[in-house]
Order: C-alpha cells, then structure tokens, then sequence
C-alpha cells in the first residue's frame, strides 16, 4: 500500500513509498482511511522539530471504515465508520496513566512518531482506542475527531471555561474555531482573535456562531476586551496559534487571576514576558493531546449539533499530492487539509 514516510530524521525526508498491509491482531480493528488531517505536528515532523523515529508513516488524525476485526474484539464489526486516539502505547502503570492522564505517560507512543499512521490505506488500532462517529457527521467531517478532542479537552477539562466567562481564542485555525465553539457550547462570550490574512476564517467563525472577531493589525484588542469585560480584562486566554507574541498580549489582556491555556506548538525556543504572569496571580498551563472523557464529551457535542465540523474542511488531495496538501497548510490557504488516500 502506498503511504507517506518520514525516512529519516533531519529536515524533508518525506516520501511516498509501498509500504506492507499492517496486520489485525486479536484485539485490534483493522481500518481503512477515508481521509486523514495535516496537522501542525507533521509540519513539526518534517522540519525535524518534533522528535520520531523514521521509518516511520506520518498522520493522525483519520477517519475511516472497519474493515476487519480480531477473533476478541467485541464492540466493532467490519462496515463501521470511525476514529481513533492516536496515543496507542502507554505503561498504565505510571503516575500519569494512574490518574487517566495516559496520552502523556512517560512511555507514551503514537501513531505518526513512532507508531505507523495514517496517510496511506489501512491502520490498525486496538479497540480500546477506537469511537464510532455521529451519525451526522460525514467521514471527512470525522477525519477531524482528533483535533477536535485535543481542543474540547483544552476548553473543558484543563480551563474549565464556565458559563458567562469571556474567553479569547488567539488563531483562527481548525484548532482554534473548535476551542471556540467548544467555550461557547459551556456558555462562554467568546473572542476570536487573529490577522487580516484570516478574513476567510473569521467568515467561517461567524458561520459558526462566533460573533465577535478581531484583527489585531486593525482593531485594538484591548479596548474590544476592556468593553467586554466591564474593565476588568478576560477570565480566560486560549493561544492556539503557536506566536509568543500571543503570549504576551494573553498575559496582558486577562484579569487579575485569569486562566492561560497554551495550546499551540511553538516548534522553537521563544522569548516571552512573565513579570505579569506573577504580579497578576495568572494560572498558567499547557493542554497536550487527550482523555477518554474529552473524547465522549466531543463525540456528544457533535451529536448535539453544538461543534460544527464540516465548515472547517476546506480541501482535500490525494496522496501523491501531499506536498501540495503541506504547502496549502503551510501557507495558510483556508482552514483544514485533508489527504484522501
């Protein structure tokens, strides 16, 4: 089967080539891909900015059909549409997997590092990792399911957005219009915030229910957040661009002991200003992948009709392609990419 490859480490390094079938083991579900997501980790992967072990097929964030299962799995049969985590090794014994904090065990491993992905035909997975999609979304709205749950578990289990909290999204990405649909959804006043070269995407964000966007290059943030807010700056900041320059500008607009969130991958060191951070009692944390609880609670959203996905699907290339599928995710060009195998 054909499949993207990162062959080596060291920037590039990424090529089509035949790859074998993988192989269904008892407990495993064998899929085959519908559509598969360029997310900012494989451009983080291919410049060797983000650690794998080539050879290695890249991809993780995949819909698709089962079309085998092993001799114990019980809750698949072939003909069902799914995703899947694609956090698949972790030692279940650590601190982190005790507290159902797996995905960031010390021993994890994942599709698309050091685990076969899914740019190409089939994958498996064990069936513990695998969730039937809503019957309203279609499979390429699917192939977005992994995102979506990195970004839900970002919203809801890490910051907590409650009812009422005024909530700034930085970056208009696939990444950033989930998280802020997903505060929306807890009852958040949301502002989504980026640049005149995201007027495609704030005209999706409207689309989608999210009211008040702002151009930073033309609008003055902080007086948008200080109208908003009564005076008193917002509750919670959600960076889901990968800009230091977001950071700093987080850290100024939230109120005395706001909530940070950083989600975005820098992919380099980056200098930013913390002496706020301290003077403001601001509570600051990261958001790294998923939990089995933020994958039910995105699947419901879904269902429920309060995370839209389809918008957000702007293009999809076939495998051969893919450089092209990089370039547009690359250069900004709409919103998500997808590689049909």
């Amino acid at each position: 089967m054909k499949a993207l490859v990162k062959t080596a480490r060291g920037p590039g390094n990424l090529e089509v080539r035949d790859m074998p079938e993988p192989v269904c083991g008892e407990r495993d579900v064998k899929i085959e891909i519908a559509a598969c997501g360029i997310c900012g980790t494989d451009i983080h992967i291919m410049k060797d900015e983000f650690p794998s072990d080539p050879p290695v097929i890249i991809g993780h964030e995949f819909s698709g059909i089962v079309t085998q299962t092993g001799p114990k799995v019980t809750r698949f049969k072939p003909g069902d549409r799914v995703s899947a985590e694609n956090v698949c090794i972790h030692c279940d014994e650590c601190y982190m997997c005790e507290s159902g904090h797996y995905a960031i065990c010390v021993k994890r491993g994942a599709q698309g590092l050091n685990i076969n992905g899914a740019f190409t035909k089939y994958i498996v997975c064990n069936e513990v990792n695998v969730y039937r999609i809503p019957d309203r979304a279609s499979l390429e709205e699917a192939a977005l399911c992994e995102p979506m749950v990195c970004a839900v578990h970002a919203v809801l289990d890490q910051t907590k957005v409650g009812a009422g909290e005024l909530v700034i999204v930085a970056g208009p990405g696939a990444m950033g219009l989930i998280a802020a649909q997903a505060a929306r959804a807890e009852g958040g006043r949301v502002i989504l915030t980026g640049t005149t070269a995201d007027e495609e995407r704030f005209a999706v964000a409207r689309q989608l229910g999210i009211e008040t966007t702002v151009d930073i290059l033309k609008e003055d943030i902080e007086k948008v957040t200080q109208k908003m807010s009564g005076g008193d700056g917002a509750d919670v900041f959600i960076e889901c661009s990968g800009a230091a320059a977001a950071v700093d500008s987080g850290i100024r607009l939230l109120k005395k002991r706001g909530r940070f969130t950083q989600v975005g991958l820098f992919g380099k060191n980056v200098s930013v200003g913390l002496d706020a951070l301290v003077v403001k009692e601001i509570v600051m944390r990261g958001s790294m992948s998923h939990t089995r609880n933020a994958w039910k609670k995105s699947l419901a959203l879904v269902e429920e009709g309060k995370i839209k996905l389809a918008p957000l699907v702007t293009s999809v290339y076939s495998l051969d392609d893919w450089k092209k599928a990089f370039d547009d995710f690359e250069e900004r060009r709409g919103i998500k990419t997808l590689i049909r195998p």
